[in-house]
């Protein structure tokens, strides 16, 4: 009789062992829906930052100019025609790389889970 009562645990236990090892393949696959969500904030981080740094250094630029020529600083040309254009420009090739990039590794992702989704059953 405890013999039937450890076979029968031993059984409930294998399951729960099943349905834990389904959760987790279930977990493990790639979503679709992240890939857009990942790639559109990698870009504005990335173009901000491109528009932070192009702006300071088209301001030191314009200061350094302005001393040698003696003339007025004009910040706003830094804005307008050096640090918007730059940011812009790199934020469309931050765009179609990350893009790309997260293509690629969402469709390995799936590719990895289906193998190993096959693997697991075959034991």
């Amino acid at each position: 009789m405890k013999q039937a009562r450890t076979t029968n645990a031993e059984a409930e236990g294998l399951d729960d062992e099943a349905d834990v090892s389904l959760m987790r393949q279930m977990e493990r696959q790639p979503r679709w829906v992240g890939v857009p969500v990942r790639v559109f904030a990698f870009t504005f981080l990335l173009t901000l930052l491109c528009f932070a740094v192009a702006l300071l250094l088209s301001i030191l630029g314009t200061i350094i100019y302005s001393r040698i020529e003696h003339v007025a600083p004009n910040l706003m040309f830094a804005y307008r025609h050096i640090a918007f254009p730059f940011a812009l420009s790199a934020g469309a090739v931050v765009l179609i790389v990350s893009l790309v990039a997260e293509i690629r590794s969402y469709r390995q992702s799936k590719i990895l889970a289906a193998i190993e989704r096959t693997a697991t059953l075959n034991h």
